[in-house]
């Protein structure tokens, strides 16, 4: 595996990971994110629906907590977990953990890690890690590592036995990894700890730099375990660390600010999770990534009707003549205007209106999309919103049918995969500034 960059900007990388997998011949364009799945599957979809969406990424993600409860079926098999799932052509990168589900701490030992599956707590040694490994016959890996979320404030000597039990787990990885006919053309990925300790983590990387890996993992970064400003000041301290040359990827961060802010600072792969999580919320993905402005378009701007206009109860939406600015404005109906009496009425439900659109994603539980008949994003491409409507979104939801979850993780999935290369887009043609800046006004 090797990663040839094309530019590297004020620390961002744009370019193509070459000779992937265990034939050595894909590629991988970064930055990019990963497909998320669980047990082996994209949740709500089948290989079928998974087919109507645009710009799904070669690796797909699995994850021992959700399949290491099923190592004796795969080693009976012996064709590998790719197959095995139905994705026998696919790139597999197997992490410890489900971003969507974090694991309880204080389970770790010297010598186990502790992972949670459908029957509770799987208990893994270094032999049965890498057991598991020789049966899934994955394209990379994470190395087994303790990697148990650890609190702001955790103590030194936590933090610091993180980091020797995790280079302890590399070492001897390596050494069956090396032994290994069947994982002899898998790459195996190093994993940074070190909390909130800036020694620790520079340690950490120091010493996993010296080991034989095929990429490195920034693990602990996930959820609210440390401020935003530590968390970004850690990233950059790490990658600066880093050699060019080897893809780094990151668990845990999935928001667009936030990847953004993390492609500011080196990191080349993320978990393809958010997605998921937004589904699970009963919400669709909203937020706009379109940096480039149309001139053309900006010079009528005073003979545009604005995206949405609202008459009583009708909503009309105007497409081919959105400006920029009214786009990213999508996920935000107009207000609501009527005369007489019935201001203050109107008024009332357009303010609950705008407090239900939280950041990136409207929630489609809201009683206010019973009578909407738009898209749930205007001039989506994506199967679910040529076909159909916010107001059907929220009739499935309200009566639990099963194909919310299918069609919102359609239209979810489609939406994130096009933000991602809208961000490789940006990167070459220069935008990168302006695509941040335009995330970064439509968070809340």
């Amino acid at each position: 595996m090797k990663l040839i960059l094309s530019s590297i900007v004020n620390g961002c990388r744009h370019g193509k990971l070459i000779d992937v997998g265990r034939n050595g011949r894909r590629s991988l364009d970064i930055p990019g994110c990963l497909l998320y799945t669980r047990t082996g599957t994209v949740p709500h979809l089948t290989h079928d629906t998974l087919s109507l969406i645009e710009g799904i990424p070669e690796p797909v993600h699995l994850t021992l907590s959700t399949l290491a409860e099923h190592q004796e079926v795969l080693e009976e098999y012996k064709e590998g977990i790719g197959k095995f799932i139905g994705m026998p052509d696919s790139l597999i990168y197997c992490s410890l953990y489900d971003p969507a589900s974090p694991c309880p701490s204080g389970y770790n030992t010297n010598k186990t890690v502790s992972v949670w599956g459908g029957g509770g707590r799987i208990e893994l040694t270094l032999s049965k890690f890498m057991a598991i490994q020789q049966a899934f016959k994955p394209d990379w890996y994470q190395c087994m590592a303790d990697g148990e979320p650890l609190t702001l404030g955790s103590s030194r000597k936590r933090i610091s036995k993180s980091v020797d039990r995790t280079l302890a787990f590399l070492d001897n990885s390596l050494t069956v990894h090396q032994n290994s006919e069947v994982l002899k053309n898998t790459e195996i990925v190093g994993v940074v700890e070190g909390g909130d300790i800036l020694e620790e983590r520079l340690r950490s990387v120091r010493e996993t730099m010296k080991r034989p890996v095929g990429g490195f993992l920034l693990d602990g970064f996930q959820g609210d375990t440390m401020p935003d400003d530590v968390k970004l000041n850690l990233i950059s301290s790490v990658t600066e660390e880093l050699p060019e040359d080897k893809p780094r990827l990151i668990h845990g961060i999935g928001k667009p600010d936030e990847v953004l802010e993390c492609i500011s600072r080196g990191v080349d792969l993320f978990e393809g999770f958010f997605p998921y999580q937004v589904t699970e919320q009963g919400r669709a993905l909203s937020f706009n990534f379109k940096y480039k402005v149309d001139p053309e378009t900006e010079e009528e701007k005073s003979l545009v009707v604005p995206f949405h206009q609202v008459q009583g109860q009708q909503l009309i939406s105007s497409c081919t003549m959105m400006t920029n600015k009214q786009y990213e404005d999508n996920h935000v109906l107009a207000m609501l205007h009527s005369n007489g009496s019935g201001d203050n009425e109107i008024s009332s439900k357009s303010s609950a209106c705008e407090r239900s659109m939280t950041a990136f994603s409207i929630d489609l539980k809201n009683e206010q999309f019973r009578a909407d008949f738009s898209p749930l994003v205007e001039c989506c491409p994506c199967y679910c919103c040529k076909n159909h409507t916010r107001a059907y979104l929220y009739h499935l939801l309200l009566t639990n049918e099963l194909l919310a979850g299918v069609l919102l993780m359609i239209h979810n999935l489609h939406h994130y995969f096009a933000f991602f290369q809208a961000i490789r887009d940006a990167l070459k043609d220069g935008y990168l500034k302006e695509l941040k800046e335009l995330i970064a006004k439509q968070k809340l």
